[in-house]
């Protein structure tokens, strides 16, 4: 039993993307991956909530509202991926998947206290998936172990002649068999991911997973990646950048919502996009549209190239000699319900150590490594070269089971259990 998120294409059920815009619409095929899925022997038990169109680091949609985190309703699951997450964490399926932008698989992963997989870019067909930023985009799954998003890897990995940017060269196999010796196998710590702005929580369970992989025989060393500050800003240049162009599509007039009233043509334009977008939506569309626009494109938009392009070198080095980068997820615990929403760039910050996997279409995996005081779950990241997935599933399953981060009870389980008492 799998659940997918609401971006993904399902020809029996809606995919609205979380918007008001696709209320109701229903496509008229499976996605490439759902297809996967299906002839793997899957069963699709029913799509997750999103933030609309995945643009956001909570989940809120226009249609279904706020998803609440099972570990603490007062406080967010993550965005855009939280449904998603937080199915997996209150056990309603053992599996999920979700979409990641700039961290919107392995934020959610993080604040739910599950595994979450971003694949490098080509590894996963997009094919059937509702675009946000076409560049970055990229699907993975939602466990609660690492073994069991190594074997949903496997499923829905592959070529697909439907999407010019599939790499059939990344489907490698995943699935971890059996334990391998990973001693003499390096880590890299990016000091830049250990600064200002990061909780002390956090910070001490990535240490202390540092050690567990070090106990486990791998070497440990701190690394540079000098522009890392460079990408949150290139990430969201870009991201909305092609947000704006692939939104254009959302006109009132071939599919999705369509204004009830209006005068000509441009009124209905107007009025369609006004009425079905969300205010974040409309947000991305606006700065997306100015960093294109004539006078202003050299100074934004390619800009934000070149800095990706200065990203992906300066990775490649840090990677150098290292089988993975250990970074945290994200700056904090999850944090309550409502608390960054009035302001889009405490938000935006949340996203800090996970856009770089995305700008520069390297794997990223999200780890459970400990909880904080108010028993909330922390993540860490394993980000690796293009074709390094499948070592990145055995570090990870191998750090799960030395760490046997999985024994503890569900906070489900931990409340029926004591009804029984």
């Amino acid at each position: 039993p799998v659940i997918l998120k609401d971006n993904v294409d399902t020809a029996d059920m809606p995919t609205t993307a979380g918007s008001e815009s696709l209320r109701g619409f229903t496509p008229d095929e499976d996605a490439f991956i759902t297809k996967r899925l299906r002839e793997a022997g899957a069963l699709i038990l029913a799509k997750s909530n999103l933030h609309e169109f995945a643009i956001w680091g909570e989940t809120i949609s226009s249609i279904l509202g706020q998803t609440l985190n099972p570990y603490d309703l007062t406080r967010t699951p993550g965005g855009s991926s939280g449904g998603s997450a937080a199915a997996v964490a209150a056990g309603m399926a053992p599996a999920a998947l979700g979409s990641d932008t700039g961290g919107s698989i392995r934020q959610p992963a993080s604040f739910c206290g599950v595994v979450g997989v971003k694949p490098a870019y080509g590894m996963v067909s997009r094919y059937g998936l509702v675009a946000f930023a076409s560049s970055l985009d990229q699907i993975g799954p939602l466990c609660k172990t690492a073994a069991d998003a190594a074997l949903v890897l496997d499923g829905i990995s592959g070529g697909d002649p439907h999407d010019m940017t599939s790499d059939p060269t990344l489907a490698q196999p995943c699935a971890v068999r059996e334990a391998r010796d990973l001693s003499g196998l390096t880590v890299g710590l990016p000091r830049e991911c250990f600064g200002e702005g990061l909780d002390q929580q956090v910070r001490a369970a990535v240490e202390t997973a540092a050690e567990a992989l070090h106990r486990l025989g791998m070497q440990v060393r701190e690394v540079s990646i000098p522009s890392l500050p460079y990408a949150l800003p290139a990430y969201y240049v870009i991201s909305s950048a092609e947000a704006s162009s692939n939104l254009a599509r959302f006109d009132g007039v071939r599919y999705g919502y369509r204004a009830r009233a209006y005068a000509d043509l441009d009124e209905l334009y107007r009025k369609s996009r006004q009425e079905g977008f969300g205010m974040e939506v409309k947000r991305r569309i606006m700065l997306g549209t100015f960093a294109l626009s004539s006078g202003y494109q050299d100074q934004y938009y390619l800009k934000a190239l070149k800095a990706r392009e200065l990203l992906r070198y300066e990775a490649a080095e840090a990677l150098k000699g290292c089988a993975a980068l250990l970074s945290p997820v994200a700056p904090t615990p999850a944090y309550r319900l409502g608390e960054k929403t009035g302001d889009p760039m405490k938000m935006y910050l949340g996203d800090i150590y996970t856009v770089p996997a995305n700008i520069t279409g390297l794997p990223a995996v999200s780890l459970p490594c400990g909880r904080s005081s108010e028993g909330l779950p922390i993540g860490m990241s394993l980000m690796g070269a293009r074709d390094s997935l499948p070592l990145l599933m055995e570090v990870a399953v191998a750090y799960e089971r030395a760490a046997r981060v999985n024994e503890g009870l569900h906070p489900y389980d931990a409340v029926e259990e004591e009804a029984q008492a």
